[in-house]
């Protein structure tokens, strides 16, 4: 089966961990035995990830006006991040293999509604007064989460990933790819057909979605530091589902910044006829074998 398995940001730093090179490192060697195992099962892999925390560190160290834009950022992270997985992954299989990290493009429409309102958090939190200086000196947008101000950008829909054919061609020749780190980098395709970057991110688990759909993958995986989908979470009646319809996942009463994304994402897949998965990272295989985490499809358990 062909796999695309979209790793969350734990992938590469634990919640409350210093980013630096070795905790990510030592993050990215955890996940690449867990994906290995995908792998010596016989399955031909694909592998997504996010890069939040990253591209808000190097937009802190370039903050104004002529700094780095966020689609040059995106690439800037991307290409650490998978030279990361590549290389702990290749190291997880004794290089039997070849492993190739892909720097992805992903168009965006320059009209999405999204560029009117930004709801993406990028960089730390501050308080309201730091945070609106920041905000009045480099012109960004600032919003509360949780008891933290952060800065905002605008995260469009994924509309088409051309690096797709290139990502076949990979397949292929037997190569496992790492692609569309960050949700890709946010290109626009201009009246004569040329592309250029927009000031933007990607929701990393719509564009593995939309990938996964092109390349026509049997599995998406969407894989992060929770078990599961949890009706009631947080409360003491949290129970987690083994399995939802795609018509139960869009309508989840989820935390919009949390488990909405990866709820639409694989309901988006599940439409199609495939099997999305939401679970931990190490949980991956038995996600597969449904004997973890919560899955997405249109066939009921036991089907």
């Amino acid at each position: 089966m062909l796999v695309v398995a979209a790793l969350g940001g734990n992938a590469l730093l634990q919640r409350g961990q210093p980013m630096t090179v070795r905790n990510q490192r030592d993050n990215a060697q955890i996940a690449a035995r867990a994906l290995a195992v995908i792998l010596r099962a016989g399955h031909r892999l694909v592998i997504t990830h996010g890069n939040g925390p990253q591209v808000g560190l190097l937009a802190l160290q370039n903050p104004t006006e002529d700094g780095y834009p966020l689609d040059v950022l995106g690439a800037e992270t991307a290409g650490m991040i998978g030279y990361l997985i590549e290389q702990e992954l290749e190291n997880a299989l004794e290089h039997d293999r070849p492993v190739a990290t892909l720097l992805t493009q992903v168009v965006v429409d320059r009209n999405d509604p999204a560029f009117g309102t930004p709801t993406k958090f990028v960089g730390p939190g501050y308080d309201r007064p730091q945070a609106q200086a920041m905000a009045d000196a480099n012109g960004w947008k600032i919003a509360l989460d949780g008891a933290k101000w952060r800065r905002v950008v605008a995260s469009p829909a994924p509309r088409e990933i051309p690096d797709t054919r290139v990502i076949q061609l990979l397949l292929d020749a037997g190569v496992v790819v790492i692609c569309t780190g960050g949700g890709g980098i946010p290109v626009i395709r201009q009246g004569d057909g040329s592309l250029t970057g927009i000031e933007a991110v990607v929701d990393k688990d719509a564009s593995s979605a939309l990938l996964a759909r092109s390349l026509g993958a049997d599995v998406l995986l969407l894989l992060t530091d929770v078990d599961g989908v949890y009706r009631d979470f947080g409360s003491d009646n949290a129970v987690r589902q083994s399995w939802l319809s795609p018509q139960d996942a869009l309508q989840f009463d989820a935390p919009a910044g949390s488990m909405a994304p990866k709820l639409l994402a694989a309901a988006a897949f599940a439409e199609t006829g495939g099997l999305a998965g939401i679970g931990r990272l190490q949980d991956a295989t038995e996600i597969m074998n449904k004997t973890a985490g919560t899955r997405i499809s249109e066939h009921t358990p036991g089907r």
